[in-house]
């Protein structure tokens, strides 16, 4: 177990999750809310508020996008975040930078 921590902690990452915000403004219709899903340092599934749904970018990501959508549950939670994480922490960001 040691040599399979070793390895793979020498390589970088293998999975990971980001989530961000893009804006021009502090109004809501400015901005975007992105969750990218990583592995082995590369995009394979997105979320886009803009979109409104989960877009897949390799094999791999297009069947997580095709299951995910059909979650509506989680796509009106993930919707939702472009204004319970977005749009507070936009506003902090937006304040301090003036």
């Amino acid at each position: 177990a040691l040599l399979f921590i070793t390895v793979y902690t020498a390589d970088g990452f293998l999975f990971y999750v980001e989530s961000s915000c893009v804006f021009n403004s502090t109004k809501l219709d400015d901005i975007e809310f992105i969750r990218s899903y990583y592995y082995q340092k590369l995009e394979f599934t997105r979320f886009s508020s803009s979109v409104g749904k989960y877009v897949g970018y390799t094999e791999y990501g297009v069947r997580n996008a095709e299951a995910w959508n059909k979650d509506t549950g989680d796509l009106a939670a993930m919707r939702a975040q472009k204004e319970t994480y977005c749009l507070i922490n936009v506003g902090n960001d937006h304040e301090a930078a003036l």
